[in-house]
């Protein structure tokens, strides 16, 4: 063969080579592509029906403190009036005023319908806060319904023919009116960030479910990096190499890929119906998601633990430190950012889990902000669950609006770790 069909040959080969390392870059940026276009599909699908849930339709009302109604026999007792005080009376006589020619039952039915039928309750928030206002007549903004809301965000149509629509003609007069007395406006949803849930759109909030989730939190904290540094210590360190210390490090790593409604079975069965523990939790609910996060946790840290060069430790016994001290002293500063960041990655993870807490009764309906760990709660995966099931089109906002809650603060977590890495890390 001659010198010139070898070197053909070996082009060829060249060109195929080339050929098929273009083609498979190309298949990596089209991958790459490919994900970035899905994830900014969800994101804008996320932000696009959930922005408008941090704005809510209030209506100004000129709202009589009448004694006549929230305080009969005239005691002057706020516990009284508090309890048996006919707040949403008030509204409605309000409304009636603001309307004088509605008369008509059905049609006076329809305009109390306007105002959130939490609307009572701000009232008597009010009075509480300042008592001086019985008698008095002031103009009040009040959370307007959420089905009026849904129309001031342009979520329903007035061109629909009105029997295709939950609004009707007469209810867009009074809200046509109501605009153009500038008694009608969006303002921001400050409730939606330091309330409960609730049964009416308009008034419900994260903050019951972030409160839970702190708790949860806490306690999985509390419970899981303790421990999962020293069962990662005493296995890297400590622990003689032999079949069962094989058998702990194979199920350990067999833990982290068990699926996390597994540790739900598992508290159902052993922390409520062994122990008798309540459901709906956080400590039930910390106590899961630690069986969750230790294998995180324990594989982070024995890698933090790995990385530190054998000299240290070399250096450490040569000057006369015992091996408790080398550990304590000299190897585990070296690996705390490490493990950190591991117990960081660990609590994002337990953040956004939903079924194990689904399995210990955290699905419940709560109302009351938790004040501690062994009230009632839930947490905010389970809220995004739960208003995802309803059928009213304003909790599909609040939905989305609570998923970008929930990966704000994934994101905030995960950059956390990010930054104790660099921060802290070592290179050797």
């Amino acid at each position: 063969m001659s010198n010139n069909e070898s070197m053909n040959r070996v082009r060829a080969g060249l060109a195929r080579r080339y050929a098929t390392e273009r083609r498979f870059r190309m298949y990596g940026v089209l991958a790459i592509l490919m994900s970035l276009f899905f994830l900014v599909l969800l994101f804008t699908t996320i932000i696009g029906n959930g922005y408008t849930a941090f704005l809510q339709t209030h209506i100004k009302l000129d709202i009589t403190f009448d004694q006549a109604l929230l305080d009969p026999s005239g005691k002057g007792d706020l516990a009284e009036i508090s309890r048996t005080g006919d707040f949403n009376g008030v509204v409605k006589a309000a409304l009636r005023e603001a309307f004088p020619e509605v008369t008509k039952r059905g049609d006076r039915k329809s305009l109390y319908n306007l105002a959130s039928g939490g609307a009572g309750f701000e009232l008597r928030d009010m009075l509480m806060a300042d008592p001086s206002l019985m008698g008095k007549t002031v103009s009040v903004w009040l959370t307007a319904d959420d089905e009026i809301d849904m129309f001031m965000k342009g979520h329903i149509d007035r061109d629909v023919p009105e029997d295709d629509r939950r609004v009707k003609d007469l209810t867009i007069e009074w809200v046509d009116r109501l605009l153009a007395e500038d008694r009608l406006e969006k303002q921001f949803n400050t409730t939606f960030f330091t309330a409960g849930d609730s049964r009416d759109a308009e008034q419900s909030g994260i903050w019951g479910a972030a409160v839970g989730s702190f708790y949860t939190l806490i306690v999985t904290l509390l419970l899981s990096f303790p421990i999962g540094v020293a069962a990662a210590i005493y296995l890297e360190e400590f622990a003689p190499t032999n079949r069962f210390t094989d058998f702990i490090e194979v199920n350990i790593n067999n833990l982290a890929a068990v699926p996390s409604i597994v540790f739900g079975l598992l508290g159902l069965a052993v922390f409520i119906s062994f122990f008798g523990m309540p459901r709906s939790a956080p400590l039930v609910g910390g106590l899961v998601l630690t069986l969750m996060t230790l294998p995180t946790i324990i594989i982070a840290s024995r890698a933090a633990l790995k990385s530190v060069p054998p000299s240290i430790r070399e250096a450490a016994l040569g000057i006369g430190a015992s091996k408790m001290q080398m550990v304590f002293h000299h190897v585990l500063p070296l690996a705390m950012p490490g493990m950190l960041t591991g117990a960081i990655i660990g609590m994002a993870q337990a953040l956004g889990e939903s079924a194990p807490l689904l399995m210990i009764g955290m699905v419940a309906f709560i109302v009351d902000i938790p004040g501690g760990v062994f009230d009632p709660s839930t947490v905010l995966p389970v809220q995004i669950y739960l208003w995802a099931d309803s059928p009213e089109r304003a909790f599909v906002e609040r939905t989305s609006a609570a998923i970008m809650v929930l990966l704000a603060f994934l994101v905030v977590m995960n950059a956390l770790a990010v930054m104790l890495r660099k921060r802290f890390e070592k290179r050797w």
